[in-house]
């Protein structure tokens, strides 16, 4: 979908959701709560929520669970946030309880899964390898590409090994883990094609975007048209490191800016505001290769070793992408804007993973907000979150050349890359 130039600048970015989105339903273990003494009242029911209003929810009870936290997911079939406690801790699977979670225990805490990261980090920093949590098996999932092989294979496998079978697990992927350059609303800039993600507004009010970060360091300017003039410049951008995000700024500042999502064929999604992913969450992507596209949120705070670097904090997805959507968006059906694409393995026939920057971490780096920075409401009497995360840091890493088709292995050109931050003035 192209735009047109008019007086006061109209930009709707490309998203998707007219579509139904139905996923597998994940049937969960209901909580069989131990009670003390048979006069103890019974456990209240489980609250019904939205997925957003479900991560709203599984946030506040990590607050209160502190190490007993383990992770949470949704039950998209019955609407209900499934909690992990470490161990019998019954003090917290009553506070769990009582906030409306379904409550299960696990063996691994969110410490010895952060320390099951590290280790993976130190000895097994591998170009087309992959984890995150999976808090529905309560552990690491680690996921090798095609490319890695021989000594490569056995050092990944011999490190997941040590970990033990109960903390991690490893699976091979049929493709090869790249960043997928463009979709959404195609954007152009440094010979290559990109996706304007979401419309934002700074600190100042001034209007702006988001896009891949992998994007942001390949380009100053980005154009809405192949061959145009520029419409935005780049003023902040992280690629590798800590995320793939990038923030761009409209050069008029009399740019509208609308959180709505065009899908096409006149079809709107209003976008309310940001929220956390919860695994097992449905999502949709749009991209200008493959349009819409479906499934579930599978992992999160994923590390994925990219040919370009290291990229980490991402969120893991079954859902599928390829060459020509990077930066697309990823959202929610009830409008709430989850992600920006980054990269992944497979395509739209055979299927694969695709990794998502989170949109709530962009947002707080770089001083930003969706809409008037509220997330949607579940009908439920739950709030959604739109907690800013932490701001994203600049990782080093070095340069390196696109290839094939793209910015970073897709596209209509080479770009190289630099630190992994620019700021623009």
């Amino acid at each position: 979908m192209s735009h047109k130039r008019i007086p006061k600048r109209k930009i709707a970015f490309a998203g998707g959701g007219a579509a139904a989105v139905v996923a597998a339903a994940i049937l969960l273990p209901q909580a069989n709560a131990s009670q003390d003494g048979s006069d103890a009242a019974p456990a209240p029911a489980p609250k019904t929520l939205s997925a957003s209003s479900a991560g709203d929810l599984a946030s506040r009870i990590a607050v209160r669970l502190g190490p007993a936290f383990a992770g949470a997911y949704y039950d998209t079939d019955r609407q209900q946030v499934t909690v992990n406690v470490v161990g019998d801790d019954n003090d917290a699977r009553a506070e769990a309880a009582r906030a409306g979670a379904v409550v299960r225990s696990v063996k691994n805490s969110t410490a010895r899964l952060k320390s099951a990261a590290t280790t993976l980090r130190q000895q097994a920093t591998i170009p087309g390898t992959a984890w995150a949590v999976d808090p529905r098996t309560n552990q690491i999932q680690v996921t090798a590409d095609r490319t890695v092989t021989g000594d490569k294979w056995d050092r990944i496998e011999s490190t997941v090994r040590s970990l033990g079978a109960d903390t991690a697990r490893i699976k091979k992927s049929a493709g090869e883990f790249k960043t997928v350059a463009a979709g959404g609303d195609a954007i152009f800039g440094g010979g290559a094609r990109c996706s304007l993600g979401f419309n934002v507004i700074d600190a100042d009010g001034a209007p702006g975007f988001l896009t891949a970060g992998h994007c942001g360091v390949a380009a100053d300017g980005w154009s809405d048209a192949a061959g145009g003039a520029p419409v935005g410049t780049v003023r902040q951008a992280t690629f590798p490191g800590d995320g793939d995000f990038a923030f761009v700024g409209y050069d008029d500042a009399a740019t509208e800016a609308p959180s709505t999502v065009d899908t096409g064929d006149g079809q709107i999604v209003e976008i309310t505001g940001a929220a956390e992913a919860t695994v097992g969450q449905e999502v949709i992507r749009m991209g200008s290769t493959t349009g819409l596209s479906d499934g579930s949120v599978t992992g999160l705070d994923a590390t994925v070793n990219y040919a370009e670097g290291t990229v980490t904090g991402l969120i893991q997805t079954d859902v599928c992408a390829e060459p020509g959507d990077s930066g697309g968006p990823l959202f929610t059906a009830d409008g709430s804007a989850i992600g920006l694409t980054s990269g992944g393995s497979g395509d739209c026939t055979l299927g694969g993973e695709t990794f998502f920057q989170p949109v709530t971490t962009a947002l707080a780096a770089v001083g930003a907000q969706i809409g008037d920075g509220a997330a949607g409401n579940d009908g439920g009497g739950e709030a959604a979150g739109n907690d800013g995360g932490g701001g994203a840091g600049n990782d080093g890493g070095g340069g390196a050349a696109g290839h094939g088709e793209g910015i970073v292995g897709y596209g209509e050109g080479t770009a190289g890359y630099g630190d992994g931050t620019v700021e623009n003035g």
